[in-house]
């Protein structure tokens, strides 16, 4: 089954956090783009949506057969994109729940955030409970995030696009959901990216007996899968779940940057917030211990309060992008 989800989009449009929101609507040529198709098929993605009026924010939707239904992507462009120069790309990955998407970053000011930053931003839909994997089972059709992704989104950027298309040219970083998502593909596809970050991301899929485990199926068949999941019910596929689990691949974090954020104070008026930073602590917990065993540098912040985006240390998270990634 295919559906459509406006709701997106339009979220996208009333988004008063940034400038753009005033001149979307219409089609656009994207007159910066490294090749003549841009913005056209390839990789298995076909644009049917686009706004490129901006100077910064363009805005697609695209057709993909990894996705049933046409997920969006809102790209960032620095304020000197038009001087020609190549630029490093960080992907920004959001958290679970209904409606979100590149929202969670809007709120936070994103636009503002990146202001004189020489970095692309690409934030792509991932689902509201799609946990950036590729799920053993749907019920709705397609929903397999980690190859729309990985294997179409990564290479369409790099085509249409000023980017480094190499490790030291792309970073990773998300929050809850996406933070878990961030630290699985800088692993998974250890060439990609050179720096990932996490923002209060789960890092331990085992540990608890399992509980993020449970928890990514229980949301994914409840909102997303129609009562499929990612890794498989009532047996997990075990193989899967250590491909994906940060803490069982340790070796992959070897000369990357790493930088980590967990709350470590209850929040006073959602108790859900509470139990589910808490079990992110202690898996990132669990996560550096590995780490620092391993030799493996990385920097760690556990900040007061519970589960959201820090604006303070998503603005040091930036800087520390742009000083690991190549140079525009």
């Amino acid at each position: 089954m295919s559906t459509h989800r406006p709701t997106r989009r339009s979220l996208f449009r009333t988004a008063g956090g940034l400038a753009a929101a005033t001149a979307l609507g219409g089609a656009g040529v994207l007159a910066t783009a490294s090749t003549a198709n841009a913005v056209g098929d390839g990789f298995g993605l076909r644009v049917v949506d686009r706004d490129e009026r901006d100077h910064r924010m363009k805005y697609y939707r695209f057709a993909t057969n990894a996705i049933g239904w046409d997920p969006a992507v809102p790209v960032l462009l620095p304020d000197d994109y038009h001087s020609g120069r190549r630029y490093p790309v960080l992907y920004l990955f959001h958290g679970g729940g209904i409606g979100q998407d590149f929202m969670t970053f809007d709120k936070m000011g994103i636009r503002q955030q990146t202001a004189g930053r020489p970095m692309i931003v690409v934030m792509p839909d991932g689902g509201s409970t799609g946990w950036y994997s590729n799920p053993v089972r749907s019920n709705v059709g397609p929903r397999n995030w980690e190859t729309f992704h990985i294997d179409q989104l990564v290479p369409w950027i790099d085509a249409n696009f000023r980017t480094y298309a190499e490790y030291d040219g792309r970073a990773v970083s998300g929050f809850s959901m996406g933070g878990f998502g961030a630290l699985k593909y800088a692993a998974k596809y250890y060439g990609h990216f050179a720096s990932v970050s996490s923002h209060s991301g789960p890092a331990s899929l085992r540990r608890d007996f399992g509980l993020v485990t449970h928890w990514a199926n229980a949301s994914s068949a409840a909102v997303d899968l129609a009562g499929g999941t990612i890794y498989g019910a009532p047996l997990w596929n075990e193989r899967r779940v250590s491909d994906d689990n940060p803490v069982e691949r340790i070796g992959s974090y070897h000369h990357k940057r790493i930088f980590l954020v967990a709350g470590t104070s209850p929040d006073p008026v959602n108790w859900f917030d509470t139990i589910n930073e808490n079990q992110v602590l202690a898996g990132q917990r669990e996560f550096r211990s590995l780490l620092g065993g391993a030799g493996i540098p990385h920097e760690w912040h556990e900040p007061p309060g519970g589960h959201f985006v820090r604006p303070d240390l998503f603005a040091r998270d930036l800087d520390g992008i742009v000083a690991r990634l190549r140079r525009a």
